[in-house]
């Protein structure tokens, strides 16, 4: 460094005379936001190049939020271990003894750092008691085990894995699970220091993959982003390089073209089975409901709030492909669409953070935010080489979006993902659910941020008998918004959605969407454009 200049003489000698500090193994390559910081780092590069990027002592600020991409991280990762765990147990892929080793010496990477409750580390197997007469025999080898547990090492702490810590598998002895020199996953729920030992439960890392995505509504600041499960493992994000195939998560902008074109939540369609000439040669194409029912005349109220499919295709059908797709161009859908009434139930593919601040305009008054990730960038001397603010793109009319809100949070309180609604905050968003189960979505938003959630293999294949969006991606996105909330909300002032001018609110049948008195049962208060409600003459769809 003396001899090119970066310091002086003085600086090296000094440099050499000091002792060298052994910082101990090197963590994994993943920092709090791998991710999001690669996505960067790719962007620098791209502008000023390596050079620059790794020379010239760049300054670079970012709009993520640390504590939110903490909780995103851990949603994200406990999300994607309750979905593995429901697949069932898998027997170690590793087990050192097996290649000769002494379990006695195995170390892991991960043992020399810190390790404190709520971690999910690695274990070494040291010992299986199989049953009453083995741990009697070897009460004192084996520290008095209990039968049908194992005694695990986690670098200097020792821990048992009971029965109740693994009864996700449905085993009942830790002998049908585990063998010794085992390397199992272990999450740490307490530590005592002083006796040396740790309380654990088995884990196993999960098969599947995820992206969480947060975007402010108002300024498009992406404020967390988790792109896979370990980043050390595989760069690829998931959250802006995967497009996947969306399912029922596309619905609500069929929904945004047909307000924005007089229909109301109170409009009705018919829930019975039809079929389409899908061309010369080729079967017709018949969708089904995910329940195989039919439920004759519906609102599109609940269309959207129990995510009716074959409804939904009517509504595509009488609007258009092209319509509802150019309505999806506007709110930021740059992936291929195409022009076919399947699209309608996400046949197309789009990425996280497209489906995501689509989804943001919804409650930003139909104005969609471009998304950006960097504000700032200078250079050593304080010069600002870029500098980003943000973006307004024409969407959709406050109006219209007002009224998506509405359904969007019938969503929330009586429909798909009515789960959510334990969280007693004001949200809405859409459940997504792709054909064999092989994606799981969730997007969903407050006031002020939007979250897109995505569950999935990176090859598609099912996730499981039965994982919905509401399943698989729900609880994960709940998790998150439920850290958001307890980090910036306030329970006793919560955010309201705001209503334009134009917004008349009308008491309502739930079921035929008719005008009632305000005190009869199955009410609700529906939201309308001035014009369009109930009672003036405006002709009902």
């Amino acid at each position: 460094m003396a001899e090119e200049g970066f310091i002086t003489e003085a600086q090296s000698l000094a440099a050499q005379k000091k002792p060298i500090v052994l910082a101990g193994l090197p963590g994994p390559s993943n920092t709090t936001a791998p991710y999001f910081t690669e996505e960067v780092r790719q962007h620098l590069e791209r502008q000023y190049g390596a050079q620059e990027l790794y020379e010239a002592g760049l300054s670079v600020q970012t709009t993520l939020d640390f504590d939110l991409q903490a909780a995103a991280a851990r949603a994200l990762d406990r999300g994607r271990r309750d979905l593995d765990k429901r697949r069932g147990f898998r027997k170690p892929a590793r087990n050192v003894a097996a290649d000769g080793k002494r379990p006695d010496d195995h170390t892991e990477r991960r043992w020399s750092r810190p390790i404190r409750p709520g971690d999910i580390v690695p274990a070494v197997v040291m010992e299986v008691a199989t049953g009453p007469a083995r741990v009697k025999a070897a009460a004192k080898a084996s520290r008095g085990l209990a039968p049908g547990t194992a005694r695990v090492r986690i670098g200097k702490l020792e821990g048992v894995l009971t029965r109740a810590s693994f009864r996700w598998t449905g085993r009942a002895s830790a002998s049908d699970l585990v063998k010794v020199g085992d390397i199992v996953d272990v999450e740490v729920t307490a530590i005592d220091d002083a006796a040396g030992t740790a309380t654990v439960s088995l884990e196993q890392t999960p098969l599947v993959e995820g992206a969480l995505l947060a975007i402010d509504n108002r300024t498009g600041q992406v404020r967390a982003m988790v792109g896979g499960l370990d980043f050390g493992r595989s760069k690829f994000n998931r959250a802006v390089q995967a497009p996947r195939q969306i399912g029922s998560a596309f619905k609500p902008f069929v929904f945004a073209a047909a307000i924005d074109r007089g229909y109301t939540p109170a409009s009705l369609i018919d829930d019975a089975p039809v079929s389409y000439s899908a061309g010369p040669g080729q079967p017709p194409y018949a969708p089904q409901n995910y329940d195989r029912k039919y439920e004759g005349t519906i609102t599109l109220r609940r269309v959207l709030e129990q995510s009716r499919n074959v409804p939904t295709v009517k509504l595509m059908d009488q609007l258009t492909p092209a319509q509802v797709i150019g309505y999806a161009r506007r709110l930021g859908f740059e992936s291929p669409l195409q022009p076919y009434l399947s699209t309608a139930l996400g046949a197309s593919e789009a990425t996280l953070l497209e489906v995501t601040s689509a989804y943001s305009a919804f409650p930003n008054q139909g104005v969609r935010m471009q998304p950006y990730s960097i504000v700032k960038v200078a250079e050593r001397d304080g010069t600002v080489l870029e500098e980003h603010r943000p973006i307004a793109r024409d969407g959709i009319r406050a109006d219209t979006a007002f009224v998506m809100v509405s359904l969007l949070k019938g969503v929330v309180d009586r429909g798909t993902a009515a789960k959510a609604a334990a969280l007693e905050w004001p949200l809405a968003g859409k459940t997504g659910t792709v054909d064999d189960y092989t994606d799981a979505w969730f997007v969903g938003f407050d006031p002020h941020i939007t979250v897109g959630v995505w569950i999935g293999h990176d090859v598609k294949k099912p996730l499981g008998p039965n994982e919905t969006g509401a399943v698989a991606a729900l609880p994960i996105w709940m998790a998150f918004m439920k850290g958001y909330i307890d980090r910036y909300g306030d329970r006793a002032n919560p955010p309201v959605f705001e209503p334009p001018g134009n917004i008349v609110f009308v008491p309502v049948d739930r079921a035929t969407g008719s005008p009632v008195e305000a005190s009869a049962a199955g009410v609700i208060n529906e939201a309308f454009i001035a014009g369009t409600q109930p009672g003036i003459g405006f002709p009902r769809q």
